[in-house]
């Protein structure tokens, strides 16, 4: 069993997207961008992906530049590809031009040595049903204070 480690979740995710479906992918990344990821500096809240040309790439994720990388450091907001077998990308496509979801990376994780991307296929929430999921929220957390103070 390989060890996975989380180095970056999106907060944004669960709570703008109904998802449906998760795909993990791997990503093609620079030395520098690995080093600095190892470093915890990677950030996806504005992060989308998307697929041209047959191609899935992540854009909107932010890797900040290596300290030590000076000419090396890549465009700290480029798009970068990824690594998705044709059939995956076939059906991706199927499900974004037809049922109308987007991909939305969940989270940014080491499996092993390799850096790897959960990708969330989902449909925006609506306001309404984000208020419903906060309140629904809420209440969870309310029954969890009174079902602690009564076992006092």
């Amino acid at each position: 069993m390989m060890n996975i480690k989380l180095i970056a979740k999106n907060p944004t995710a669960y709570h703008n997207y109904q998802i449906e479906q998760k795909i993990e992918t791997g990503i093609i990344l620079a030395g520098t961008e690995i080093k600095s990821i190892r470093n915890g500096k990677v950030n996806l809240k504005d992060s989308y992906a998307y697929i041209k040309n047959g191609e899935a790439f992540i854009c909107g994720m932010h890797i900040s530049p290596y300290e030590h990388g000076n000419i090396f450091n890549k465009d700290p907001l480029r798009d970068r590809k990824l690594l998705l077998h044709k059939k995956e990308i076939a059906k991706l496509i199927g499900l974004t031009k037809q049922k109308g979801f987007s991909l939305v990376p969940i989270s940014l994780y080491f499996k092993g040595s390799f850096v790897k991307v959960d990708l969330g296929i989902g449909k925006g929430k609506k306001l309404y049903d984000k208020r419903q999921d906060l309140a629904k929220k809420d209440a969870q957390r309310q029954i969890a204070i009174n079902l602690k103070n009564s076992l006092k």
